[in-house]
């Protein structure tokens, strides 16, 4: 027979502790549930009392009656559509911009040179650079995705950067007494030191590579949830911008837990926090 080991008993304040800490989530969680289908419930009150304009508003019940017919059609698609060219633009910004982050920190004189033209093009609203990239890569999906690799690429070379040059500077000193190389010590102290630096790089840039494609899906495409909220205003079917809309916070959502399922895998693989 196996042997368990014997947990330890837990003190009667540490249960108490647990239990109001469940307690307190199922709250949190309530609360988040009760104040949304409240703020559906007075959103269709306040359309169908005629206190809001339902026309430009909408109300949840034709949104939902737009979900079902879209249902039947290419509403899947357009749901791919805008998530691929989300992925594929986060993942070549996040790839470049360690890269980039990599070649700054190594090179402290290049570093100095660029970060003016880093600063400004971090403040530069990539949208209007719009027809610049449609003229560069062509009107189609390849604009989009470079709409979105532009938004994030900068923002992630400038918080991996930032968290190179903060990592500990004692750590790499003993490694310099030790005869480390410049390399050995990015490998075993400054790039394990900013995991969760670049984790939170990712968490905030999923979100901007989703804005860079809706923006790029504005201006040239001819699919996508942008697509459908351009052509919903142009026919003025608000209940399919809204519907939408909804969408594209629910798929913002998702993209952004997939991050962080992907940051726990990670630390429980690593033993990082």
């Amino acid at each position: 027979m196996k042997r368990t080991a014997n947990k330890p008993a837990l003190s009667s304040e540490r249960a108490a502790y647990l239990r109001q800490n469940k307690r307190q989530v199922r709250r949190i969680r309530l609360c988040r549930w009760g104040f949304l289908l409240l703020l559906i419930l007075a959103w269709e009150g306040a359309a169908r009392l005629g206190l809001m304009d339902s026309f430009i508003f909408s109300q949840p019940s034709r949104i939902l009656e737009t979900y079902v017919t879209m249902a039947g059609g290419d509403l899947l698609y357009h749901v791919q559509v805008t998530v691929t060219e989300t992925l594929a633009g986060f993942l070549l910004g996040a790839a470049a911009g360690v890269l980039l982050a990599i070649v700054l920190w190594w090179s402290p004189f290049i570093s100095k040179v660029s970060e003016p033209y880093l600063v400004v093009l971090n403040s530069l609203p990539k949208i209007a650079l719009g027809p610049v990239i449609i003229i560069l890569a062509g009107a189609g999906t390849r604009a989009i995705v470079f709409m979105a690799l532009a938004i994030s690429l900068v923002v992630t070379v400038l918080e991996m950067l930032s968290g190179f040059r903060d990592t500990d500077a004692g750590a790499m000193r003993m490694a310099r007494t030790f005869g480390a190389t410049k390399g050995q010590i990015f490998r075993k102290i400054v790039l394990p030191y900013n995991i969760p630096t670049l984790f939170d790089s990712l968490k905030v840039n999923i979100g901007l590579s989703l804005v860079g494609v809706i923006a790029g899906e504005f201006l040239v495409s001819r699919a996508g949830l942008g697509y459908l909220i351009v052509y919903g205003g142009q026919v003025f079917r608000m209940d399919l911008v809204m519907a939408s809309v909804i969408i594209l916070a629910v798929v913002a959502a998702l993209l952004y837990e997939s991050v962080v399922l992907v940051q726990r895998l990670v630390g429980k693989r690593f033993g990082s926090h």
